[in-house]
C-alpha cells in the first residue's frame, strides 16, 4: 500500500550529455510502496532518469534523494535500489540459483551456504519458480527468465525496484500475463516499483501513478485515470490512449475519446442526451473482437474514429463502408486542451 512518504526525490535535476539535455530541470517524488511508471516516446529522457536513480549516471545539476539521503555522487553499488534490465542480463554459465544469489554472494561478510540457499528459495517462491534452483537460464522460457531477473533483484530487499522496459522482449499474451504478475508481486512484497516504458497500455494498466515525459521534461504526473480523462495538453491526450482532435477557430484543441462517441443509423436514433450530432460516412471498419473501430468522414471536421462495443452492434447492427450514418457525443465527452 502506497503512502505519502517520499522514497525517491528529484530536485531540479538536469542531465546533459555534451550539448544534449536528456533530463531538464525535473522535479519528481516517488512515494513509498507505490507502482510508478515513467512513460514517453523514445529519446524523451525516461531511461536517463532511471539511470540517474540507479547511480549509473550522475546529475549535471540538482540533487537526488533516496530514503531521505542525498545520493548525489553516490555510486550504484551503494544505493538501496536494484534494477531489472530489458534483456534481463542473466549469466548463462550459472544456474538459476547462482544467478539469483549473485548479489548476496558479493556481500562481506559473505552469508553462509544455508543462508544463501534459504534466501534463494524465498526469492524464487516470490516469483513462483520453486524448485528451479539447478536449471540453466537457456533452459527457461522468456517469462521464466524475466522472473529469475526479478528474483535476483528482490533477494536484497531493495527500497526501490527499477524496471527498464522488462517486458519489451515478450510476445503480447505473455507480456499481458507478466503485467498482472508484476502487479501482484509488487503488492505482495510491498516494495516501491518504478517502471520505464513507451507502452501506454502497460503504464496505464499497471501503475498507481504515471509520469509522462517529453523532450527531457516532465509534462504531467497523475493517476492513470487522471491522465486519460484530464490530460493537460494535446501531447498527453494523444500519447495516453486514442483520441480525436478537432481544431477550434478560437484556438486550442477539442479532444473526444473514440469510445465516447455514439454511432447510429440516423441522428434521430442517437441517444437523447447526445448534443453534438454529425452526419458522417463510413470510410473503414475494423473488427477488433470486443469492439469495432469505425473511421468516419464529416464534411467539416474531416476523418475521426468511433469505437463501437459489441453490445451496441447487437442492438443497432453493423455499418458497412460507404454507409451514411450519424455520430455524436455528450457535452462532457469533449475536452478543450492546450496545443502543446
Amino acid at each position: 500500500m502506497a503512502s505519502d512518504t517520499p522514497v525517491i526525490e528529484f530536485r531540479n535535476v538536469t542531465k546533459r550529455f555534451g550539448e544534449v539535455v536528456a533530463v531538464a530541470n525535473s522535479n519528481l517524488t516517488v512515494r513509498q510502496g507505490e507502482f510508478l511508471s515513467i512513460l514517453g516516446p523514445s529519446g524523451c529522457g525516461k531511461t536517463t532518469a532511471l539511470r540517474l536513480m540507479a547511480g549509473f549516471e550522475q546529475p549535471s545539476e540538482g540533487e537526488i534523494f533516496i530514503g531521505g539521503a542525498n545520493m548525489t555522487g553516490v555510486p550504484a553499488y551503494r544505493r538501496p535500489v536494484n534494477m531489472v534490465f530489458q534483456h534481463y542480463a542473466l549469466f548463462p554459465h550459472l544456474s538459476v540459483g547462482d544467478n539469483v544469489s549473485y548479489g548476496l554472494r558479493q556481500r562481506r561478510p559473505k552469508p553462509s551456504p544455508d543462508e544463501l540457499a534459504g534466501a534463494v528459495r524465498d526469492a524464487l517462491a516470490m516469483v513462483r519458480l520453486e524448485g528451479y534452483e539447478n536449471r540453466r537460464s537457456f533452459e527457461l522460457s522468456g517469462g521464466q527468465q524475466q522472473r529469475v531477473a526479478l528474483a535476483r533483484a528482490l533477494i536484497n530487499r531493495p527500497a526501490v525496484l527499477l524496471l527498464d522496459e522488462p517486458l519489451a522482449a515478450l510476445d503480447r499474451k505473455l507480456r499481458r500475463d507478466m503485467q498482472i504478475e508484476l502487479q501482484n508481486l509488487q503488492r505482495d512484497v510491498g516494495i516501491t516499483f518504478l517502471l520505464v516504458t513507451h507502452d501506454q497500455e502497460e503504464a496505464l494498466s499497471m501503475s498507481d501513478r504515471v509520469c509522462v515525459m517529453r523532450d527531457g521534461r516532465i509534462v504531467q504526473t497523475g493517476s492513470p485515470r487522471e491522465l486519460y480523462d484530464q490530460p493537460v495538453n494535446r501531447f498527453v491526450a494523444d500519447f495516453v490512449g486514442k483520441t480525436n482532435f478537432f481544431e477550434r477557430s478560437a484556438g486550442g484543441v477539442v479532444s473526444v475519446r473514440p469510445e465516447l462517441i455514439e454511432i447510429a443509423a440516423s441522428a434521430k436514433a442517437l441517444p437523447k442526451d447526445v448534443e453534438t450530432r454529425l452526419k458522417v460516412r463510413v470510410l473503414n471498419r475494423i473488427f477488433l473482437g470486443e469492439h469495432t473501430e469505425y473511421r468516419v468522414l464529416h464534411e467539416k471536421f474531416g476523418e475521426f474514429m468511433v469505437l463501437a462495443p459489441r453490445k451496441s452492434e447487437r442492438d443497432s447492427g453493423v455499418y458497412e463502408i460507404g454507409d451514411d450514418v450519424a455520430a455524436g457525443w455528450r457535452p462532457d465527452a469533449a475536452r478543450v486542451l492546450a496545443a502543446n
